[in-house]
C-alpha cells in the first residue's frame, strides 16, 4: 500500500513538472512577437487621468485593510503624535505628487498582471520573459489609460522591476535630448517616445568603466563614404554591462573614440542600430549577447545586461551626436555654438535621480524593518507578553538613525532636483559659474547616499533577525537590486576623489580673494572656522540647528585645510594626490555630510504643512541624523577639535533622549512613505502586521513543496538510508 501511494505521488509530481515545462516552452516561443507588438504601439498622451477612469478601484488603507483582515499594528499607529496624512504630503514633496503617487501605486498594486511575489522562484529565462510581459503590459495600460508622461513614469516605477525600459527612458532618451542637434532630436525622439525603437546606453567596456577617456572602441570617419566605422579593436573594448543591450535594444547610444584624418578627437556618442526591425537579428558586424547571471535571485537578473563587439560597422555621418562638436562632409571637426559644458547637464540629471532613488530604496528597507520590529517579540516576558524588539535600545540605536537618513536623503534629493533645474537654465544662458559646484555636489551625494543606502539595507536585514534572510522578507532582493548603484554612473570612491579635487582647488583659490559659492560658501569663512570653539554646555544645546551646522562646517573646513596643507608639501601635486587619496576621500565625505545636514535644516525653515506635530518629528529626525553622524565619525570631530570629548558625550545623551521621543511615532513615520504592500514586496513589512500566518502560507508555495517526497529520493536518499552504497576502496 505504501509503495502504491508513493508511486501515485511520484507520478503526480512528474506530471506537474512536465506541465510546467510545457507552459514555459510555449511562453518562450512568443518572445519575439512580444517585442514586435511592443515596438508597434503608440501612446496618445493626454491630461492627468482621473481616479474614476481607472479600471481598478482605489481604496485608501484607512478605509480598508489591503489584506481585508485585522490591523495588528493599530495600537502602534494610535500612539502617533502628528498627522500622518500631512507627513505623507511632506514626504511626497507636494499634494500633487502625493495624489499622483498614491493613485498610480494602487493602480499597479490592484492589477494581478504585475504580481512579483514569485520572481525568486523563476529560472533566468522565465524571469526575463516575465519581465518582457510586464513591460509590454505596462505599455498597453499606458496607452489604454492615455497616461501623461509623468503618470507613465510613475507606473513604470511602481511596477518595481528592473527592465530594459529603465535604460530606454532613463539614459537613451536623455542622451539624445542632451547631446543631439535639433534635427537629430526631431528624427529620433518621436520614434523613441512611441517605442518604435528601443534604445540603451553603451558606454562601459570590459576594460574601462569610470575612466571614460580610456574607452577603446573607435569611430573612424571615412570621408569617401561619408560614414563612421565603429570598431572594437581589442577584447577589452567590448561593450559590457549596458542594460537592455543583451536581448532587447534595437538601437544604442555608443560612446567611442572619434578619429578624423588620423587624429583622435576625444570620446563622443553615436546612434547605432543594433538589430533588424523586421526579425530582431543582430545586424552584420555586430556580436551581441547577455553577460550572464548577476548577484541575487530575481533582483537585477530581470535585466539583460549585455556584451557587444563591433567589426567595422558603418553608420551614416549624421548619426554622431553633434550638438557640441560637428564633423563636416570633408571630415573637419567644428565646434558648435553650444558650449561643451552643456553635456554635463545630462550627468547632473542622472545623478540627481540616483540620489532620489536612494531615499526610496532606504525608506523601503526601513519601513520593513520598523514594522517587523514592532511585531516581533523576544525575551523579557511581562504579563504573559515578551518585549517588542523595537523597545530594545540596541534596536532603536540601529534603526532610528536609518529612518532619519531616509528623510534626510529625501530632502537633499528635492534640493538636487532644484539645483539641476537652476544649472540647466544657467547653461542655456551661457552661465557656467555654478556648473563645477553642481558637478561636485551630484558626484559626492551620489556616492554618499548610495553607499549608505546599500549598507543600510543589509543592516535592516540583520535588524529583522533570521526571518530577514528569507526572500519573502523582500530585503535580500532589494539589496541585490540596489547595490549596483554603488558602481554604476561612477564608482563611489572615484566620485569622492573628484569632489576632493574640487575642494582642494577651492581652498587653493582662497588667498586670491575668490569667494566660494553655494555648498562651499562656508570655506569663505575658513579663518573663523579654524578658530571656532563649540559652545555646547549641556545636552539640550545640541538641539540648536545653528550649533549643529557650525560644528559640521568646522569639521569639514579643518579637514579640507589639513589635506590642502599636506598636498602642498609634495613637489608633485599628482603624486601627493595619489598618496593622500584615502585621506582626501574622507574630507569629501565630511563635505557631503555637511550638505545633507544643511539641506535638512533648510527644509525645517520652510513652511511645512501639518502643524507643529509634523514639524517636531522632522526636527527630531534632523537631530538624530546629525548627532548619529557625530557619534559614528567621532574621530574626525575630536581630531579636528570641532568638539570636545565632553561635548561628544553630551551629544550621545541627547541622541538617546531623541530615540525615546521617536519611539511612539516610529510606525507612523514609515507609514508616511505611503507604500503599498505590493511595492514593498515584503511579508515582514506588510501594512497589517499579520506576519506569521503569511510567512507560514508562503513557505508552502515554494516549488520544492510541490511533492511530499523530493525528486532524487530514489537515486540518492533511499540508498543511503538502506545502506546500499558500496564502500570505496582507498
Amino acid at each position: 500500500m505504501r509503495i502504491f501511494l508513493y508511486l501515485v505521488l511520484l507520478i503526480s509530481s512528474s506530471l506537474q513538472t512536465i506541465r510546467r515545462k510545457e507552459e514555459v516552452a510555449g511562453k518562450r516561443s512568443k518572445f519575439f512577437w512580444t517585442l514586435c507588438n511592443l515596438l508597434k504601439q503608440q501612446p496618445p498622451y493626454r491630461e492627468l487621468v482621473s481616479p474614476e477612469s481607472l479600471e481598478f478601484p482605489i481604496q485608501r488603507k484607512s478605509e480598508k485593510m489591503e489584506s481585508g483582515g485585522v490591523d495588528h499594528l493599530a495600537g502602534e499607529r494610535s500612539k502617533a503624535q502628528f498627522d500622518v496624512d500631512e507627513m505623507k504630503i511632506v514626504w511626497a514633496g507636494s499634494r500633487h505628487d502625493f495624489e499622483l503617487s498614491d493613485r498610480i501605486s494602487r493602480l499597479v498594486a490592484s492589477d494581478p498582471a504585475f504580481r512579483k511575489d514569485n520572481r525568486v522562484m523563476l529560472s533566468r529565462k522565465e524571469l526575463f520573459k516575465n519581465t518582457l510581459r510586464k513591460a509590454a503590459y505596462a505599455w498597453k495600460r499606458i496607452i489604454e489609460l492615455r497616461l501623461t508622461e509623468e503618470e507613465a513614469n510613475k507606473l513604470r516605477f511602481y511596477v518595481d522591476e528592473a527592465a530594459f525600459t529603465d535604460l530606454h527612458w532613463g539614459m537613451f532618451v536623455p542622451a539624445i535630448k542632451g547631446q543631439g542637434t535639433d534635427e537629430q532630436q526631431q528624427k529620433w525622439l518621436p520614434l523613441a517616445h512611441r517605442m518604435q525603437i528601443i534604445g540603451c546606453y553603451a558606454q562601459t567596456e570590459l576594460g574601462h568603466g569610470s575612466n571614460v577617456q580610456g574607452l577603446e572602441t573607435t569611430a573612424t570617419f571615412d570621408p569617401q563614404a561619408d560614414e563612421f566605422v565603429i570598431h572594437s579593436p581589442t577584447l577589452t573594448s567590448s561593450k559590457w554591462w549596458p542594460g537592455g543591450l543583451g536581448k532587447v535594444s534595437t538601437h544604442a547610444v555608443v560612446y567611442a573614440r572619434l578619429i578624423t584624418d588620423g587624429q583622435e578627437q576625444g570620446v563622443h556618442g553615436f546612434i547605432v542600430q543594433l538589430r533588424s526591425l523586421d526579425d530582431h537579428m543582430p545586424l552584420p558586424g555586430i556580436t551581441i549577447g547577455d553577460i550572464g547571471m548577476k548577484f541575487g535571485n530575481g533582483a537585477y537578473n530581470t535585466m539583460d545586461n549585455g556584451v557587444m563587439r563591433f567589426d567595422n560597422v558603418r553608420i551614416p555621418r549624421d548619426q554622431m551626436l553633434m550638438r557640441v562638436l560637428q564633423v563636416t562632409r570633408e571630415g573637419k571637426c567644428v565646434e558648435s555654438n553650444v558650449p561643451r559644458q552643456l553635456i554635463y547637464g545630462t550627468m547632473v540629471y542622472v545623478r540627481q535621480t540616483i540620489v532620489a532613488d536612494a531615499s526610496r530604496a532606504l525608506s523601503r528597507a526601513v519601513c520593513i524593518a520598523t514594522r517587523y520590529s514592532a511585531v516581533r517579540r523576544q525575551f523579557g516576558a511581562q504579563n504573559g507578553l515578551e518585549t517588542q524588539v523595537i523597545d530594545y535600545k540596541t534596536q532603536q540605536s540601529r534603526l532610528f538613525p536609518l529612518i532619519a537618513s531616509a528623510y534626510a536623503f529625501r530632502f537633499v534629493g528635492e534640493w538636487l532636483k532644484w539645483l539641476y533645474t537652476d544649472v540647466t537654465q544657467r547653461l542655456q544662458a551661457n552661465d557656467f559659474s555654478t556648473l563645477p559646484e553642481a558637478h561636485a555636489c551630484t558626484a559626492g551625494l551620489k556616492s554618499l547616499t548610495t553607499s549608505v543606502t546599500a549598507d543600510a539595507i543589509e543592516e535592516c536585514r540583520k535588524l529583522c533577525g533570521g526571518h530577514g534572510y528569507l526572500c519573502s522578507s523582500g530585503l535580500p532582493e532589494l539589496f541585490a537590486v540596489y547595490v549596483p548603484a554603488c558602481t554604476y554612473e561612477g564608482d563611489n570612491v572615484v566620485l569622492l576623489l573628484q569632489v576632493a579635487r574640487f575642494l582642494m582647488k577651492t581652498v587653493a583659490q582662497l588667498p586670491s580673494g575668490k569667494k566660494p559659492v553655494g555648498t562651499t560658501a562656508y570655506l569663505g569663512r575658513v579663518e573663523h572656522l579654524m578658530q571656532y570653539h563649540c559652545g555646547v554646555q549641556n545636552a539640550e544645546d545640541w538641539l540648536n540647528p545653528s550649533v549643529v551646522l557650525e560644528v559640521f562646517e568646522a569639521r569639514a573646513a579643518r579637514m579640507c585645510v589639513n589635506r590642502a596643507q599636506k598636498l602642498g608639501s609634495f613637489p608633485n601635486p599628482e603624486e601627493g594626490f595619489a598618496e593622500l587619496s584615502a585621506f582626501l576621500a574622507e574630507a569629501a565625505v565630511a563635505h557631503c555630510q555637511l550638505i545633507v545636514v544643511s539641506k535638512f535644516i533648510e527644509k525645517l525653515q520652510q513652511d511645512i504643512p501639518g502643524g507643529e506635530g509634523v514639524k517636531q518629528q522632522l526636527h527630531n529626525l534632523c537631530n538624530i541624523y546629525a548627532l548619529n553622524l557625530i557619534n559614528r565619525h567621532l574621530g574626525d570631530f575630536l581630531s579636528t577639535g570641532a568638539i570636545s570629548a565632553k561635548q561628544a558625550s553630551l551629544a550621545n545623551d541627547q541622541l538617546r533622549s531623541l530615540f525615546s521621543q521617536v519611539r511612539p511615532n516610529a510606525i507612523a513615520l514609515v507609514d508616511a512613505f505611503n507604500y503599498t504592500d505590493h511595492y514593498l514586496g515584503s511579508i515582514l513589512g506588510c501594512y497589517d502586521g499579520n506576519v506569521y500566518p503569511k510567512l507560514y502560507d508562503e513557505a508552502w508555495k515554494d516549488p520544492l513543496n510541490d511533492s511530499v517526497v523530493p525528486d532524487g529520493y530514489q537515486e540518492y536518499i533511499r540508498p543511503m538510508l538502506k545502506q546500499q552504497l558500496r564502500n570505496a576502496r582507498l
